[in-house]
């Protein structure tokens, strides 16, 4: 058994398609038109045909406040791998995205958490 798929719950499909594709890296995957919203999956360049993150609308009525509660506690709602959170860090700040937590080294792991812009914060962690 293996993930294939996970998603994020956006508030906007195509600003979070802009985000995660222009400013954090993810490429197109999956662009199907499903009614009001989009089948739409972006991939790590690194592994086209690994996991496919699936950009959700969060139009359920449950969504948005467990969205606004972990925001509001500082809680991520998912961790992306990447090889020096320092780097990625700068590199981001650099593109005017916005850190709630800078590089913190808590042993073997480093993290830093970001405004996704849709809604969300996302962990980056890298060992």
């Amino acid at each position: 058994m293996k993930i294939a798929l996970t998603s994020v719950l956006v508030d906007d499909q195509e600003k979070a398609l802009r985000f995660y594709t222009d400013v954090l890296g993810f490429r197109p995957k999956h662009d199907v038109p499903m009614g009001e919203h989009r089948w739409l999956t972006v991939v790590s360049p690194e592994a086209p045909e690994g996991v496919e993150l699936l950009l959700e609308p969060d139009g359920h009525p449950a969504v948005r406040p467990f969205k606004e509660a972990l925001v509001a506690d500082g809680i991520p709602f998912t961790s992306f791998a990447v090889d020096d959170v320092h780097a990625e860090h700068a590199r981001l700040v650099a593109a005017g995205v916005t850190f709630t937590q800078a590089p913190l080294t808590m042993g073997p792991v480093t993290t830093a958490v970001l405004d996704d812009t849709c809604g969300n914060l996302i962990q980056l962690a890298s060992s």
